[in-house]
């Protein structure tokens, strides 16, 4: 058999000792690691908020800058708008007055070209009455005086 003992020295250290060792020891550098990353962070932290709020002063300032622009261009815009629609409107209320005289004078135009036909043609039917009238009075004279020399010459022939 052999010489050698089956207990650890009590130099030498067991297996799981020397694994709670190296746990313990992973552990303490795990703790040192997170916390300087925690300090770390936080100096991060703290210096992009520094960056961040001198940044949003700039564009503070800038925004408003360009919100007075934009709110006078469009006060402009509108402005400009409102004059080309109050000068088309002007425009338009111009030629509608321009079309309703033309239109008026058309009308009374026309209107007296109808009366002028219509006492034309009364003329011309007064004219034709009295003309057929005389006429006729005419053609009943020669009717009845051939009637009546109709009648007396089968009376004469007796």
């Amino acid at each position: 058999m052999s010489t050698k003992s089956t207990q650890p020295v009590n130099d030498e250290k067991g297996f799981f000792e020397k694994v709670k060792e190296t746990i313990s020891h992973i552990w303490e550098g795990t703790k040192d690691e997170a916390a300087e990353l925690s300090d770390k962070a936080g100096d991060k932290i703290e210096e992009l908020k520094e960056k961040v709020t001198a940044k949003k002063a700039t564009v503070a300032k800038k925004t408003a800058a360009t919100k007075t622009a934009a709110s006078k261009k469009v006060a402009d815009t509108t402005a400009k708008a409102k004059a080309t629609a109050a000068n088309v409107k002007a425009k338009a209320a111009d030629k509608a007055e321009a079309i309703t005289e033309k239109a008026k004078a058309t009308t009374a135009k026309s209107q007296k070209e109808v009366k002028a036909i219509k006492t034309d043609a009364a003329t011309k039917a007064k004219a034709v009455t009295t003309k057929t009238k005389a006429e006729t009075s005419v053609v009943k004279k020669a009717v009845a005086a051939k009637a009546t020399t109709t009648k007396r010459k089968p009376a004469a022939s007796k």
